[in-house]
């Protein structure tokens, strides 16, 4: 019986969905304002909205992003959290990145 009660409600739904009423156009030729009939401004409204919709999805994506974890969480973006600046100094000038004469006024500005 619950199988012929959902048959019978899909018979249904198919015979409303199918039924002409839903094809007839409205009455009247005006369907209300849009682009032809809303005048100019309705002409420059549209993408002007859709230029405000797109930026405000922009910065809820950038923002979003950086929120849940992407740049700018207040900790510095190339240091090792157990680094010290001395220690970030002699690896660049172990690399090469730094010559001597940088290495020694930067480790003086340091003070060590």
């Amino acid at each position: 019986m619950h199988k012929s009660i959902r048959d019978l409600m899909c018979v249904g739904m198919t015979l409303l969905l199918s039924s002409p009423v839903f094809a007839q156009p409205t009455q009247g030729s005006n369907y209300g304002p849009n682009m032809w009939h809303g005048g100019w401004h309705s002409w420059f409204v549209g993408p002007v909205i859709m230029i405000v919709f797109i930026a405000i999805s922009v910065v809820v994506v950038v923002v979003l992003v950086r929120w849940l974890g992407g740049v700018g969480h207040g900790s510095a973006p190339y240091s090792a959290p157990g680094k010290s600046p001395l220690d970030i100094l002699k690896e660049r000038f172990a690399k090469g990145e730094i010559d001597k004469e940088e290495f020694d006024e930067r480790r003086r500005v340091l003070g060590e």
